[in-house]
């Protein structure tokens, strides 16, 4: 195989015992598990709002962004839930450009996987210690996992992984939510697929052990709109959308049937601004269904300190290096509106 070994990395076990998790923290992150499992599992009315940059490439700026969030939360308590998006994998489509923290700390260097993982570690701890709020990541190489599942409150699997295996055997395993967004053909079975096999036990190989897992009851499905063989944008968000799969859901016999809506990606066309009106549009027909407002129990928001994006080298403090994400004023905004328009 074509394959050359660079360095032996630390196991997520040997990294934990390295890094534990400061005294105290367990306890928070319990405690928001315990309040999240509560929405999804419907003993909750509050709405989820899994917020932040598309990518966390600077400690310093997500961290600046994270504690923004904090004053927020605290004012929306008793309605609203921010997950801080702290996503340090970043797929790509071609396999071309920024790949995320965990494999360049420093966008502007040249790949570390040890440095890497030590990073993303850094990042989600420090968020929790100095905002009191548990974590969002993606879930793009499973094998990986582990190093953050102490410290992350929620899961998503993307659009290009939800059909993988070993994502769908390895979500099954966790204890925290899990999110299985639709594929980019928009095929809602798939889906739904995911989710049944993440909420069955399972037995396979994992880091070269046997495991066997008893299954996520949390798993659920995001909708992130879809692309045409044309490549065009095919949104999935709208009322319609929502029956079709509250319908869909009451043909399986699945723990939890829960949506969350994802208000970038092919739902805005990669067209940030329009973030604001999908997430109204969501909440309006929450208030006229009670199908739907029992099945979305959040939203998902790309969000940065500066609007837009911009190219790696750049240098423009809190603004996104892949997918342009909302600025913070609007973000701010935005945020007392969805809890304002939350029945």
């Amino acid at each position: 195989m074509g394959l050359t070994f660079i360095n032996k990395l630390p196991t997520p076990d040997e990294i934990r015992r390295q890094f534990p998790i400061p005294k105290g923290l367990e306890e928070v992150k319990a405690k928001r598990d315990q309040e999240i499992r509560q929405v999804l599992t419907g003993e909750s009315d509050r709405f989820l709002v899994i917020i932040g940059p598309c990518s966390a490439d600077n400690e310093a700026a997500v961290l600046d962004y994270t504690s923004r969030l904090v004053p927020i939360q605290e004012k929306v308590k008793d309605r609203l839930i921010l997950i801080p998006r702290v996503y340090t994998n970043k797929p790509r489509t071609t396999g071309e450009g920024y790949k995320g923290l965990l494999h360049q700390p420093d966008p502007e260097k040249k790949p570390d996987m040890y440095e890497g993982i030590l990073a993303i570690r850094n990042i989600h701890m420090h968020v929790v210690q100095e905002t009191g709020l548990t974590t969002a990541d993606e879930m793009l190489y499973p094998e990986n996992l582990r190093y953050l599942t102490d410290l992350m409150s929620y899961i998503a699997v993307g659009a290009r992984s939800v059909e993988n295996q070993q994502h769908r055997l390895v979500a099954s395993g966790c204890d925290v939510p899990v999110g299985m967004k639709n594929p980019t053909s928009g095929d809602l079975s798939v889906m739904l697929n995911s989710v049944v096999a993440a909420q069955s036990g399972h037995e396979f190989i994992f880091r070269g052990y046997e495991v066997h897992t008893p299954g996520n009851p949390l798993t659920h499905t995001i909708l992130r709109g879809a692309v045409n063989k044309h490549g065009q944008n095919l949104p999935n968000y709208h009322y319609e959308d929502l029956i079709l799969l509250h319908e869909l859901y009451s043909k399986r016999d699945l723990k939890n049937p829960a949506c969350i809506v994802d208000a970038n990606h092919s739902n805005s066309g990669k067209q940030y601004g329009e973030q604001i009106r999908i997430v109204k549009e969501v909440l309006h027909s929450r208030r006229h269904s009670s199908e739907i407002r029992q099945m979305v129990k959040g939203v998902m928001i790309e969000s940065y300190i500066e609007p837009g994006s911009q190219k790696i080298g750049e240098h423009c403090y809190g603004k996104s290096i892949t997918d342009p994400c909302l600025g913070w004023e609007a973000s701010e905004r935005l945020l007392y509106e969805i809890a304002e328009g939350i029945v």
